[in-house]
């Protein structure tokens, strides 16, 4: 039977300084708590129930796409304060798994083996250990090893704030003991809240055994406080991406100037260069070659591809064996057959170009069908927008563009055609016509330049 998920999402964190829920802050592209959900699905098929307040409204608005139920708690009076707000929805017969919203690097192996491990007798605590554990509540524990209590920071002896081994807040309980333990729990504390963690009291008391189950990483099990940690954890996040990709046989040539910012897959041989940024989904292909500072975006790049420095892809399927830049920029429902060339500043938007067909400089694309082995000359742009409508330009195959071409849309260029430089094409052109536009060339003997005037002395 899957546990139930419970996850505290309802801080404020005052210390982010910043009007966005805490949970709401990103690493790796993602809310911290939309990667706690996605963990807890690998472990559970059980709708999660997550207890929001400050900030629910934007919480509930930036998770919609997860199956969730929400809990408010209105005021914020500790863990079991905010886990009691669950227990309607938290059943009894189940192991129900504590996890925290702003705790976003927890990995599925260690939940599996808490989870395992409350099998046994009803309650597993998870615990890391630190040599300065300062600001964590400490495990007490007994002559035989076993967990005794928690007691929490301001409220622990000399002797106790000694002890290393510490809460890292998640656990796994029996749904009948949170029924049994939170509605009684009391907040005679420095803080005045009521603990999740006394319920390890409780169950001591009635000669439940609670078991222990450590991380040897400590950084899977910190929270966010301030955007210091924020920062801390995404590097961490990163490195861990990045040595993911290594062992998949990608090479990185540094692996900590590299930004995933949602999921890349590779194939073998691939080569990134350093400050790669891949943002939401992007698939690359075998041996393909990422240049210095480029952006990826929701893109699929097959076999082969070469991107040059500087350059931006977003939203695109790029073909086998293309090159694309430098300081290129193909935007949003682009799509490239193989062996396509995009050169330095040129811009393709909602465009397809066939196989081998080449635009290497200074040219803008738009809402445009382009064939196969067609060639784009520098300067060249399709007039795709009205001011009111886009339309579309249509080349055939083997069309050759001079440079300095406007294509003013909507218009066909027929097959094998040849455009002139600095023409200006307002009708379609015919298969296999030259099409030149252009004023001709005077020459203009004895010509003067106008001159400044040189001011008469005075």
């Amino acid at each position: 039977m899957s546990a139930a998920i419970c996850i505290l999402a309802a801080g404020k964190g005052q210390r982010m300084c910043s009007d966005l829920p805490k949970v709401l802050h990103d690493i790796g592209g993602r809310a911290l708590v939309a990667h706690v959900l996605d963990t807890a699905a690998r472990v559970s098929d059980s709708q999660p129930v997550v207890v929001c307040g400050h900030g629910g409204d934007l919480l509930r608005a930036a998770l919609a796409s997860y199956d969730i139920a929400w809990v408010e708690q209105r005021e914020q009076l500790g863990t079991g304060h905010a886990v009691a707000q669950a227990l309607p929805l938290l059943p009894a017969a189940r192991i129900v798994l504590i996890l925290y919203g702003d705790v976003p690097l927890l990995s599925v192996n260690t939940l599996l083996r808490l989870l395992s491990a409350a099998q046994e007798t009803g309650f597993a605590l998870l615990t890391a250990t630190l040599a300065d554990a300062s600001g964590y509540g400490r495990i007490v524990r007994g002559a035989g090893g076993e967990i005794l209590r928690i007691v929490e920071q301001k409220d622990a002896t000399p002797e106790e704030l000694a002890l290393g081994e510490f809460n890292t807040g998640v656990m796994a309980v029996s749904g009948a003991y949170l029924h049994r333990w939170l509605p009684t729990l009391a907040n005679n504390n420095s803080q005045g809240e009521y603990y999740l963690t006394d319920c390890v009291a409780r169950a001591v008391a009635e000669g439940i055994r609670v078991v222990g189950v450590s991380t040897l990483d400590v950084l899977e099990v910190t929270g966010v406080n301030d955007r210091v940690q924020l920062a801390s954890l995404e590097r961490a996040y990163q490195r861990a991406a990045a040595q993911a990709l290594m062992a998949g046989g990608v090479t990185l040539r540094d692996p900590e100037r590299i930004d995933i910012r949602g999921s890349l897959v590779s194939g073998r041989d691939t080569i990134i260069d350093v400050n790669a940024v891949f943002e939401g989904t992007v698939t690359l292909g075998a041996q393909v070659r990422i240049g210095p500072n480029c952006l990826i975006v929701n893109s699929t790049l097959g076999d082969g591809v070469e991107v040059l420095a500087n350059s931006v892809i977003e939203g695109a399927r790029i073909g086998a064996r293309s090159r694309i830049g430098p300081f290129a920029r193909i935007r949003p429902e682009t799509e490239l057959a193989a062996e396509v060339h995009i050169g330095n500043f040129v811009e393709v938007k909602k465009s397809s170009l066939g196989e081998k067909s080449k635009a290497n400089h200074l040219a803008y694309i738009g809402d445009s069908e382009i064939g196969r082995n067609v060639n784009v000359g520098a300067g060249t742009i399709t007039c795709n927008y009205d001011g009111a409508f886009k339309h579309k330009t249509i080349i055939e195959d083997d069309v050759f563009i001079g440079s300095d071409t406007q294509l003013v849309a909507p218009v066909r260029v027929g097959k094998g055609a040849t455009i002139g430089a600095g023409t200006t094409v307002t009708e379609d052109v015919a298969a296999e016509r030259l099409v030149i536009s252009r004023v001709r060339q005077k020459s203009i003997a004895g010509w003067q330049r106008p001159r400044k005037r040189t001011p008469t002395p005075t």
